[in-house]
């Protein structure tokens, strides 16, 4: 496993496009939304280039202040899209969000980066941000799904405590098969490109170990924690 991947010429890369073509295809001939799938996949393509040259800037500044400044907006950003599902209590509940993103998503990150990794200096921005947009976007999910059961449950008359253990088995539920389906239904992305670039699948392993605990310990941390301030507040 020495050998690493190289890098994917462009008219290499293109020829990836072609199964999309043929869905695009397809929608047109059945007369469905294919110029949705061209905008979908255009807006992919422009904003995964942004997000490249964006990239290797932050990584490229070695600075504290911009790394701060891109968590922050990661969680800001982050905490206003996991209010999507309840929307007409958006402006009420985003600082409830944000503190629950905040300690459940910041906290993990801290004990993987400072207590597994050891990144030495602590604002590695080229593995800081990585990790931080999946844990915070784990976060982001379960409280949106938390959100939604439990003001359902609220809504139909069930008690507070029942709303809320719904609500938190709700949003336990996409983290909980991933834990169960991986190894075998799916090699999730960290350790597929891993193993792509020619690391050791049993060093790849360790690595998705942490990212799988990292994830399950963010999403429920931070749905408990919104949940238990929006019940006693209820």
């Amino acid at each position: 496993m020495s050998d690493t991947i190289t890098t994917i010429p462009l008219h290499l890369l293109a020829l990836s496009l072609i199964p999309v073509i043929a869905v695009l295809g397809i929608q047109y001939r059945w007369g469905l939304s294919w110029k949705e799938g061209i905008y979908g996949v255009s807006r992919m393509l422009a904003q995964l280039l942004i997000i490249g040259y964006f990239l290797l800037y932050i990584f490229g500044a070695d600075n504290v202040w911009i790394l701060l400044a891109v968590l922050s907006v990661m969680i800001l950003a982050a905490s206003w899209i996991a209010l999507r599902t309840v929307q007409e209590k958006r402006k009420v509940l985003f600082v409830t969000v944000l503190i629950s993103v905040f300690v459940g998503g910041a906290s993990v990150l801290a004990l993987i980066t400072q207590g597994v990794l050891h990144l030495s200096p602590w604002y590695r921005a080229d593995i800081m941000v990585p990790l931080a947009g999946m844990i915070f976007a784990g976060s982001m999910n379960a409280i949106a799904l938390a959100a939604e059961r439990y003001f359902e449950e609220r809504g139909r008359g069930v008690d507070i405590i029942q709303a809320r253990a719904s609500a938190f088995r709700t949003a336990l539920i996409p983290i909980t098969n991933a834990l169960f389906a991986v190894g075998l239904v799916s090699l999730p992305g960290m350790m597929t490109g891993q193993i792509l670039s020619g690391v050791d699948p049993l060093i790849a392993v360790r690595y998705q170990i942490m990212v799988m605990t990292m994830l399950y310990g963010s999403a429920g941390l931070s749905a408990a924690i919104f949940l238990s301030m929006v019940s006693r507040k209820d």
